[in-house]
């Protein structure tokens, strides 16, 4: 495994003066250093880029899919090294690691494939006396430079939800990765860069906070996408300027369960959405409703299962939950669940510090909870769920919506007219009926309303994102 990583500006590697010591949250280990951009590379970046849009834009759809599937097919070639990079920085188990990969390399793919459906429509105007012998053409053309900051829980799929598309529709792309999980995305910058693209076309900027914020108001970025925190995101979009911003931010997401129909499959599913990963995932279980008259049942097989979760190294094939991302975090979630005992709520599993590393806190399970309590009202992000009781399915609904968050939900029901209602009622950007908040398929539309986000992910609809229709209206005759 290599120990220095140069950083990718405008297709072509480099190293620098500055460097960033990456550690594994799990055992503080050295993983690599990266080079940190500065300035002068910052400014050559976005200069490549405006000159690489010049002829990205143009280039003909079977070039743009030929490069793209060739990178699917470079993730796959190198997938165990990005699934171990992925483990050791960002401590995710290298299970989930793995499934990461898979899926990116899918991701491509499938832009590969919607760059020959993403053609524009036929419009008809001859719908009114003035349109005849007239027809429209309504396309969508690329935009321009892409800045994208992208966050360390997923940090290979995610920085593909921006880069795909962007290239998928003719828009050179920068990418300024977490400073916790570098490493990953420089390696798929590495992957791209080896393609047939133009000069300038993607560039991987590590680089500190002040020059993000510096690229986010440049007027030569003509678009600007994030993944991170809440706190973030809306002050980035503030200084955004007019150009296009989408975000893709944190939530609480809730699961209703009405029904224990599907009781093996729903507990299953509950233990992955609640504490893959930490939950340090933006649709990870938080909040747990469930009909009173289920409610024994359900929680004690809950907390049974929560019990025999495999926790530590995230190098275990085995591992479910992982480190946290750092010492802060484990010790804001544990002090959040130490408050929420304080207040009245009932710790009836884990929550505690883990032996082997002070990044792991063990899986926890509290109820009694008020939805003023950071364990409700915030983003925990963390491998902590609450669970509280219901009387009519309109008041778990009412519940779920108690909040300033609104990206997914998911409802087990056996019941049609309540998982319409549901639909119909909830205020998230995503409604997961019999499965858990926490699923997404890639191509899927991704986002949410509130303090979530702004705009959509997913190949088709970030590719709208990143293009402005153009109409053409012509008299034939």
């Amino acid at each position: 495994m290599r120990k220095v990583y140069p950083l990718i500006l405008g297709n072509m590697k480099k190293e620098t003066r500055d460097y960033l010591t990456v550690k594994a949250p799990y055992d503080n280990q050295e993983v690599g250093q990266v080079s940190l951009a500065g300035e002068a590379e910052i400014e050559l970046a976005i200069q490549k880029a405006v000159e690489a849009f010049e002829i990205l834009k143009f280039m003909p759809v079977y070039q743009k899919e030929e490069i793209l599937h060739q990178v699917s097919l470079a993730i796959k070639a190198r997938g165990e090294e990005l699934a171990r990079i992925i483990a050791l920085e960002g401590g995710k188990p290298i299970t989930f690691a793995k499934i990461e990969v898979a899926r990116c390399a899918e991701l491509f793919a499938w832009a590969a494939e919607e760059t020959k459906r993403f053609g524009g429509e036929i419009v008809p105007l001859d719908l009114d006396r003035i349109g005849e012998n007239r027809m429209g053409i309504n396309k969508r053309f690329p935009i321009g430079p892409v800045l994208a900051i992208t966050p360390f829980n997923f940090p290979l799929n995610l920085v593909a939800h921006k880069v795909a598309p962007a290239l998928a529709v003719g828009n050179p792309i920068i990418i300024k990765p977490s400073p916790a999980t570098p490493i990953t995305a420089i390696i798929l910058g590495e992957i791209i860069a080896q393609t047939d693209l133009p000069e300038g076309s993607i560039s991987v900027l590590p680089c500190k906070t002040a020059l993000a914020e510096k690229m986010v108001k440049d007027e030569r970025i003509a678009m600007f996408t994030f993944t991170g925190s809440p706190k973030v995101g809306w002050y980035l979009k503030k200084e955004a300027g007019r150009k296009r911003v989408t975000l893709e931010l944190g939530g609480n997401a809730a699961l209703i369960v009405d029904s224990l129909k599907y009781k093996d499959f729903l507990l299953e599913r509950a233990i992955i959405g609640g504490y893959y990963h930490a939950g340090q995932v933006c649709i990870s279980i938080q909040r747990i409703f469930i009909q009173e008259s289920l409610y024994d049942t359900f929680l004690q097989e809950f907390i049974d299962r929560v019990k025999r979760i495999p926790v530590g190294d995230p190098l275990d094939e085995k591992t479910i939950t992982g480190p946290l991302i750092n010492k802060s975090s484990a010790d804001q979630v544990y002090e959040w669940i130490q408050e929420a005992v304080a207040d009245g709520a009932k710790l009836l599993v884990g929550g505690e510090r883990h032996s082997q590393s002070p990044c792991v806190i063990t899986p926890a399970v509290l109820t009694n909870t008020t939805p003023d309590m950071k364990v409700n009202s915030l983003e925990v992000f963390g491998p902590v769920v609450t669970i509280e009781p219901y009387e009519k399915f309109e008041d778990a609904i009412a519940m779920t919506n108690n909040s300033i968050y609104g990206l997914q939900a998911g409802v087990f029901t056996d019941d049609l007219s309540h998982a319409f209602y549901a639909y119909n009622h909830l205020d998230v950007g995503g409604v997961i009926i019999n499965d858990i908040p926490t699923y997404r398929s890639d191509p899927m539309p991704y986002g949410g309303v509130k303090m979530s986000g702004c705009g959509r992910e997913g190949i088709k609809y970030a590719m709208e994102e990143m293009t402005e229709g153009k109409f053409l209206a012509l008299k034939y005759a």
